[in-house]
């Protein structure tokens, strides 16, 4: 690899970020198979490749979206439904409920939403559901019978799906928060029994806009993660 080309790839990486405002700006299919073939190359455990990527775009997304927002927007019908499996930490501990409460604070005080404002958090938090208008919508699910390594494996696929959109100036934003009506997006999508929902993405081009955008996540220093033993 040449120092141009590892320049390029260091770019995307560096570059990625969750975008919580899209523009209308359709994006080509031929674009997004491209970035799906690239994705393919992560390694998975002897090759079985478990993820599958149900590509939403036009009316098709809209009808998902007002599907859930319905059912969203009505607390005793929104309570019912609950994702297959837990996305949080039953308890938080130091230091990831610090950086969890940080970006949390950092997003709604751009936004000017304040603690206890639970109709504009309510309005935001929809957004998630009409993949903050993206004009791609993604929703990403796993035969039910891999277990934790598949995965991980599905982890490494979703970063090199993140990545390839970067390298084409696109941007993205993985929500699990679609988990949540896993029921809803079975029956829109006819999905097979044994097809569980995993998460959504938006991906499309970024709103520069728009103030959300604005917001530059912390990292922790390598000192923090990293142990070198020699």
């Amino acid at each position: 690899m040449t120092e141009l080309e590892q320049a390029s790839v260091d770019r995307a990486l560096a570059s990625r970020r969750s975008v919580r405002a899209f523009l209308p700006t359709p994006v080509p299919r031929a674009t997004l198979e491209d970035i799906f073939t690239l994705a393919a190359r992560t390694a998975s455990g002897t090759n079985c490749q478990p993820w599958r990527v149900h590509v939403l775009t036009g009316a098709r997304k809209e009808a998902l979206s007002a599907k859930i927002l319905n059912a969203f927007d009505d607390p005793d019908v929104a309570q019912k439904y609950r994702s297959e499996f837990p996305i949080y930490p039953s308890e938080w501990v130091s230091p990831f409920v610090d950086r969890r409460r940080k970006v949390g604070w950092d997003l709604y005080g751009l936004l000017g939403i304040g603690k206890g404002d639970h109709e504009r958090t309510h309005r935001q938090h929809a957004r998630n559901f009409t993949f903050f208008d993206a004009p791609v919508g993604l929703i990403f699910t796993i035969h039910r019978s891999f277990g934790y390594a598949a995965w991980i494996d599905y982890g490494m696929f979703l970063g090199n799906v993140m990545t390839a959109a970067r390298a084409r100036d696109l941007d993205t934003c993985p929500q699990f928060a679609w988990a949540q009506f896993h029921t809803i997006i079975t029956e829109h999508l006819a999905l097979p029994a044994e097809e569980k929902v995993l998460l959504g993405m938006a991906l499309g081009h970024e709103d520069t806009t728009a103030i959300e955008n604005t917001l530059r996540t912390e990292r922790a220093p390598l000192a923090e993660w990293v142990s070198f033993d020699s």
